[in-house]
């Protein structure tokens, strides 16, 4: 019994004991249960990743065993174009300054252009290899989905890159080094390109052995090469540009000393051509100097510098510089010129103007013949057609327009007409050696433009019509006087003026000896007609006629000296007043005149005075009529027919509009009238 009990007891302690155990155990087991939940949560939720890391063991192994290959294939170009791609960004630091340096800059650049070229050429296909890998994974499902995804996006970024510019593929590199390069080209261009020193009112005739300082051959020989990787770059437009700005700033940098703002004057700023004879006659010059030496040193200078880039570059770049630098504005004013109103002054500017191209058209023919000049072309032709009409339209019009002038009033003092003055000294112009051979030039082309032919002696006829023309003229307004003694004095002038002018001439020549022999044979017959009936009828006045002088009859000779010298005096006043206008221009004839007035008048008053003076100059009233001595009369017979000083501003030509206009004739001729 107490053996039972006492087993007992140790199986509950035991059993106490083993479940204690049990319990402890338990709880153990449920803290590591409670722990071990969020890692197998963790687990769970990695699942679907190592699933789809595992799947590709689960592909057919043929399409295992084949990836290595694709991808081997992929990766060899890859790397290649990796490792030029690496290469461009080491050439950065040779590409800072191409002035220090500028062939191992040029050499640099072109192993960059390389380079972008191996580039260009072989990322395609790099590409194309890494699609075919990516593909070939898709199709196989030998990687995952998000993978691949990733993959296809990469790719097409790649192929966005290399579709678009290269710039994209080096970061910009080239660009920048290219950008570089063209601002050493305008650096060289800058700093070698100098002015012409000229003086403000340069004498041409002494600048014209001066030419524009070219280029420094080693400054083109340095241009030469840039331009060339320029232009395998596609930046040669770029470079003519900077070329055309520099070259041409620099020309009119050296045409600014001639002071060319006439260039840019309008037909509504001046009256007609005179008003700017001096800019012709200046524009003629100005224009020879700057083809023959401007631009024939600017033409040898875009040969020398474009020479490789082929003809049609260089001649289109000097076309540009010629355009820009001046050339426009010379023929825009010969065309201003042209657009002025008609005035036979105006033919002779024309004529200067023909004259001055005539001489260049060598030069404008080499130097613009190209196609690339057409636009200079065209507007020198144009100019070249504007002169020509003009100078023929005013010179087969001057016989018209003397014509017109005939219906004229006459000068009221008797002088030679402005018209006349002018029309001789004009037509010995146009027959002169200056302007003969190229108005015959001028009417040969327009005649041949309308299928007609020219003689020169057509050309002669017309001067000859002219000056048959003024006679005519001059016998019409001889006769519109109502004094007929005004009217002698008129045709003696005018007929003196004639031969005097015309004598000796070319156009006296042609005229012939006996042609000016009759108009010296005028002079004489219309001068003495002129004392005749003027001044030779003075005398008349100093008879001695009853006066003979006795004791008893001295009273009477008084009364009749006295009357016979307040006629004369009245006489002599009157006349003298009258003519005191009238003038006599040439100095020779005026003379001559005037002491064939003094002989017939002053011998006469001398003697009358010695003889019968005394009987007036001791009465109260003597001075009445003893007026004027011998001295002072043949004084005052000398002062007759000067011509009035001329007043400032009279020498300007009015507008020519349809017939001879106002002005006189001087050095510089212009528009006359009759008057």
């Amino acid at each position: 019994m107490g053996s039972v009990s006492s087993n007992g007891v140790e199986n509950l302690l035991s059993a106490r004991k083993s479940l204690k155990s049990s319990l402890e155990k338990s709880k153990a087991l449920g803290s590591s249960l409670e722990k071990a939940g969020p890692k197998l949560d963790e687990i769970i939720q990695r699942l679907p990743y190592l699933e789809a890391s595992v799947r590709p063991i689960r592909a057919q192994s043929d399409a295992l065993v084949a990836v290595g290959g694709h991808i081997n294939r992929a990766v060899v170009p890859a790397a290649a174009v990796l490792k030029v791609f690496d290469a461009i960004h080491g050439l950065e630091r040779s590409l800072s300054d191409p002035q220090s340096d500028l062939p191992g800059y040029l050499s640099v650049l072109k192993r960059l252009e390389e380079a972008l070229r191996f580039l260009g050429e072989n990322c395609g296909m790099a590409i194309q290899w890494l699609d075919d890998i990516v593909e070939y994974l898709e199709d196989n499902k030998v990687a995952d989905d998000r993978y691949i995804m990733n993959l296809k996006k990469a790719l097409k970024y790649l192929r966005e890159l290399q579709n678009e510019e290269k710039g994209h593929l080096d970061g910009g590199l080239l660009g920048a080094a290219l950008d570089r390069l063209e601002n050493e080209f305008r650096r060289l261009l800058t700093e070698n390109s100098v002015p012409l020193p000229m003086s403000p009112s340069p004498s041409l005739g002494e600048q014209a052995c001066i030419a524009p300082s070219p280029l420094p051959v080693s400054v083109i020989q340095k241009l030469q090469p840039i331009l060339g990787r320029l232009m395998a770059n596609n930046r040669l437009e770029k470079c003519i540009s900077i070329y055309v700005e520099v070259r041409s700033s620099n020309v009119r940098a050296s045409l600014q000393a001639l002071n060319l703002d006439y260039l840019e004057i309008s037909v509504s700023e001046f009256n007609d051509v005179q008003s700017i004879e001096g800019y012709i006659a200046q524009w003629g010059k100005h224009l020879e100097f700057a083809v023959k030496h401007l631009f024939e040193a600017e033409y040898k200078l875009c040969n020398d510098v474009f020479e490789r880039m082929g003809l049609d570059v260089w001649m289109g770049c000097f076309a540009k510089v010629a355009a820009q630098a001046g050339i426009l504005a010379f023929l825009q004013f010969g065309k201003t010129v042209t657009d002025s109103k008609k005035d036979p002054i105006k033919l002779l500017k024309l004529l200067d103007i023909f004259a001055s191209l005539n001489k260049l058209r060598w030069d404008f023919n080499r130097l613009f013949g190209g196609a690339a000049c057409a636009e200079i072309q065209n507007l020198t032709r144009d100019l070249i057609k504007r002169v020509i009409e003009g100078a023929s339209e005013i010179f087969w019009e001057l016989l018209v327009q003397v014509e017109l002038q005939r219906q004229a009033p006459p000068p009221s003092d008797g002088s030679v007409p402005r018209l006349v003055n002018f029309i001789t000294d004009y037509c010995n112009r146009l027959l002169g050696e200056d302007y003969k051979p190229i108005l015959t030039q001028a009417l040969v082309i327009h005649r041949g433009w309308k299928q007609e032919k020219f003689d020169e002696r057509l050309l002669i006829n017309e001067l000859l019509n002219i000056i048959k023309a003024i006679e005519l003229n001059l016998d019409t307004w001889s006769k519109a006087y109502n004094d007929p003694v005004l009217s002698h004095f008129f045709m003696m002038n005018n007929h003196w003026h004639l031969y005097k002018h015309l004598k000796g001439t070319k156009l006296g020549i042609l005229l012939g000896d006996s042609w000016i022999k009759e108009h010296e044979q005028y002079k004489e017959y219309y001068s003495a007609l002129y004392l005749r009936e003027s001044w030779g009828k003075l005398p008349a006045h100093l008879s001695r006629e009853g006066l003979i002088l006795f004791s008893g009859g001295r009273a009477t000779a008084r009364d009749l000296v006295k009357k016979r010298l307040k006629a004369f005096n009245e006489a002599f006043d009157a006349m003298y007043e009258k003519q005191s206008l009238w003038i006599v221009s040439e100095k020779d004839l005026r003379e001559k005149t005037t002491q064939l007035i003094v002989q017939a008048i002053v011998p006469v008053y001398r003697s009358y005075m010695q003889n019968y003076g005394p009987l007036v100059e001791q009465d109260a009233s003597a001075s009445k009529y003893a007026k004027y001595t011998a001295q002072s009369l043949e004084k005052k017979l000398c002062s007759l027919f000067k011509p009035k000083p001329m007043r400032e501003g009279s020498l300007k030509a009015r507008q020519y509009s349809g017939k001879f206009s106002n002005g006189v004739t001087d050095q510089s001729l212009s528009s006359p009238t009759v008057a």
